[in-house]
């Protein structure tokens, strides 16, 4: 197997700032929990809030991930822009509440999917607050492409673009 090099200068903040921007700008991430005997997925919509160390996401009273929170509170969230190869991991600490403040601050028209409005009882915050972070950030498909055809010519593994992991 060819040896992977990753070249990944840049200093913690800045793939912080990055992890931060590409999570936000992605939107839909694999939320995974475990529930003690095997993780379990799902797409969610996330609200990524820098300045607040946090990414939040409306879900609903009902769900079983709420039940795997409460015994099980580390989770992962991982952001895919496939097209662009860019990909984002977050982990960390999550936890449920009716915070209705934060509910209606979050509300979005795309909310009108799940619900009738904000002030819908079933309505529950989900707040993750990260701890880890890694980033994969390729410079673009074109390029991974470019770099992957070179790599074959010349039996080398292919540079493709900055993998950097981070405490939050």
């Amino acid at each position: 197997m060819k040896e992977r090099q990753d070249d990944n200068p840049k200093p913690p903040e800045e793939v912080r700032d990055r992890i931060w921007e590409l999570a936000e700008k992605i939107d839909i991430c694999m939320f995974t929990t475990w529930d003690g005997q095997e993780q379990q997925s799902r797409p969610l919509s996330a609200r990524v809030r820098k300045d607040e160390h946090a990414v939040y996401f409306l879900v609903d009273e009902s769900g079983e991930k709420n039940a795997q929170l409460e015994r099980f509170p580390a989770v992962s969230c991982v952001w895919a822009d496939n097209g662009n190869y860019k990909y984002v991991l977050i982990s960390g600490q999550a936890r449920v509440s009716d915070d209705r403040a934060k509910i209606a601050e979050l509300w979005t028209q795309a909310d009108l999917a799940w619900w009738e409005n904000a002030d819908d009882p079933s309505i529950r915050v989900l707040t993750v607050t990260p701890e880890r972070g890694e980033l994969w950030d390729s410079p673009g498909k074109a390029m991974a492409l470019v770099k992957m055809a070179s790599a074959i010519i010349t039996g080398d593994a292919p540079k493709m673009g900055d993998n950097a992991k981070v405490d939050f």
